[in-house]
């Protein structure tokens, strides 16, 4: 794992309070760090995934809000300066990624073109 000072994906403040909560409730206890990564799929081409997960050799790592972040290396080119969102609104809630690097998004927001 490569600790860097330039974090691929903000977290923001409402997704990091999110995200501690589901740790806290999670059973059994899940791996120490929110990965955030992509993968062919979609009906985009690309979809993002969040998981919960250990680090493995070449993860990019980062700190924010009290979350630990992980990024493999075929993602981050991907999601570099995506950020992470949460809303609770009972229409369009959940997590949300906007990213600068997708060309196009779906209607659901869960798949992107580059």
């Amino acid at each position: 794992m490569n600790d860097v000072a330039e974090c691929v994906v903000e977290v923001t403040e409402e997704a990091a309070a999110e995200i501690k909560c589901m740790r806290a409730r999670a059973n059994p206890s899940p791996g120490p760090h929110l990965r955030v990564y992509v993968e062919a799929g979609g009906c985009s081409g690309m979809q993002y995934g969040l998981v919960f997960d250990q680090a493995r050799d070449g993860d990019l790592a980062s700190e924010q809000h009290g979350v630990s972040l992980v990024v493999d290396g075929f993602s981050a080119p991907y999601l570099r300066g995506a950020v992470v969102d949460f809303s609770d609104a009972l229409t369009g809630g959940g997590f949300k990624i906007r990213n600068p690097n997708a060309r196009q998004s779906c209607g659901c927001g869960h798949s992107f073109e580059t």
